[in-house]
């Protein structure tokens, strides 16, 4: 009954909510219940508990809707904990009640409706994470006015609207309907990350958004912005380097790279930074001041509208692993700097307008396969199947030609096999009979007289004639 901390987590707890240590424990401040088998309705007793200030219940199996009430049971409560459950319904109002509140967590579940208004009393709510549900409705103009609200998480929901101009969340993640230009004031003050994919943005990329020189993640992809990707961009990490053990080490965030989407936690964003723009109608030429960015483990500027060459400054890019510029107009020939990048995991350069002779194939270059390059007609060597060559290989031959070209071999060698044998058995029955070589030669020499007896015909009526001639010039003499 004096019982002030219980921590029951990871012990595989099956059954309903053991509302029973509430009741029984009034003195309790903590009870943690993390991932365990719990399931059902989560059911609190009666009467109010007035001592409970941290109650995680996240990962387990929770069903139905959250007592109304809540927030008049468990008025002191500063962090509820209610993630990966399967709570649904409306967030209750009465979550207002709780003057105390700091963390609110209820990401992972099917909640529907809007955020309720009643939240804007909790003045000293700090992170707000409603993510993955089913939240519907527009961004509540009244969010602005929550002055020490620092960490926002909308992201997974179908809220729509634009970004209140007294908003400053110290952290931005959404992937909703938002709509409108991101606001010039995103760069007076202090982020971690600025996470707004897979929204309806439009217009350029505030220039303001170089001021923030400590971020760690910048994801702005899948929206409509349009413009030149920013020359001053920066992307360091220092900011979690800074911050120590403070709040913001407390939500998880998710960014994708490598083609795949990974949560990170905030402790690792000391260590991990990355840049992504793609799926965006950005143009002009890719800023040669990006190369300088050499602690980025990521850049992905596929799916835009970018033109030049691929600057020579990427070379510096020493700690990438995740280099993505497909689907874009690029020209030019690779810069041979590019060897130099060895913590190369994925190389993509497909679907634009390079010319020349790939990147030679060493070190992890030789890993990369045909579709690291496709897409690029004037592109040339391996792992490519055209050749930098300028002499065009012969065309291969099919298995028809090769079948024809085999059959008239084997006719040919077949007759002359024959013609010798029937060349050998005559000269044979020759040799051994001498009545058939008799006939045989009597029938040569009758054919060669056959064949020459009209030249002989023609040669004795000449001479006969000449001697025509000759007799009458004589008698003419005489005479």
């Amino acid at each position: 009954h004096n019982l002030e901390f219980i921590d029951l987590s990871h012990i595989q707890m099956r059954e309903r909510f053991p509302s029973w240590l509430l009741h029984n424990n009034t003195k309790l401040e903590i009870l943690f219940l993390i991932n365990n088998s719990l399931r059902g309705p989560f059911r609190l007793p009666f009467q109010s508990h007035m001592n409970l200030s941290w109650l995680d219940i996240s990962y387990n199996s929770f069903t139905g809707s959250i007592l109304i009430e809540i927030g008049m049971h468990l008025r002191r409560l500063r962090y509820p904990m209610m993630s990966k459950n399967g709570f649904s319904g409306s967030t209750p109002y009465s979550f207002g009640n709780m003057s105390s509140l700091e963390i609110l967590d209820l990401s992972h579940n099917n909640f529907t409706g809007s955020i309720p208004s009643s939240l804007l009393k909790c003045n000293q709510l700090k992170i707000m994470d409603v993510s993955y549900n089913n939240l519907s409705g527009k961004l509540p103009n009244w969010i602005g006015n929550m002055s020490h609200l620092q960490i926002l998480d909308l992201s997974q929901n179908n809220i729509s609207g634009s970004l209140p101009s007294n908003f400053y969340p110290r952290d931005l993640q959404n992937h909703n309907n938002l709509i409108g230009r991101i606001p010039k004031w995103i760069g007076e003050i202090p982020l971690g990350y600025i996470l707004l994919s897979h929204n309806h943005f439009e217009g350029k990329i505030p220039i303001q958004l170089c001021k923030l020189d400590k971020l760690s993640l910048i994801d702005l992809s899948h929206n409509n912005l349009s413009g030149h990707v920013p020359y001053c961009l920066s992307c360091s990490g220092i900011f979690y380097q800074d911050a120590g053990s403070s709040i913001y080490l407390q939500v998880p965030v998710e960014f994708t790279t490598k083609y795949s989407s990974y949560v990170y936690q905030p402790n690792i964003l000391r260590y991990f930074s990355g840049i992504d723009l793609s799926c965006n109608n950005l143009t002009g030429e890719i800023p040669p001041e990006i190369g300088t960015l050499s602690m980025i483990k990521v850049l992905n500027l596929t799916h835009n509208k970018l033109i030049g060459a691929i600057p020579p400054t990427f070379s510096s890019l020493g700690q990438i692993e995740s280099l993505d510029l497909s689907y874009n107009n690029l020209e030019g020939k690779f810069p041979p700097q590019l060897n130099q990048l060895y913590s190369l995991a994925v190389f993509n350069v497909a679907h634009n307008n390079l010319s020349g002779k790939t990147l030679e194939r060493v070190a992890q270059f030789a890993t990369f396969d045909q579709s690291s390059y496709e897409g690029n007609l004037l592109l040339c060597g391996l792992p490519l199947p055209k050749s930098c060559n300028n002499t065009s290989p012969s065309p291969p031959v099919t298995p028809t030609e090769e079948k024809e070209d085999k059959g008239f071999m084997d006719m040919g060698v077949s007759f002359v096999v024959s013609y010798t044998m029937v060349l050998l058995i005559t000269a044979a029955v020759l040799y051994i009979n001498p009545y058939w070589r008799r006939r045989w030669f009597y029938f040569i020499e009758t054919s060669l007289i056959n064949d020459n007896l009209p030249r002989i015909r023609k040669i004795k009526e000449r001479r006969d004639a000449q001697c025509a001639v000759l007799l009458l010039s004589r008698m003419a003499a005489l005479i």
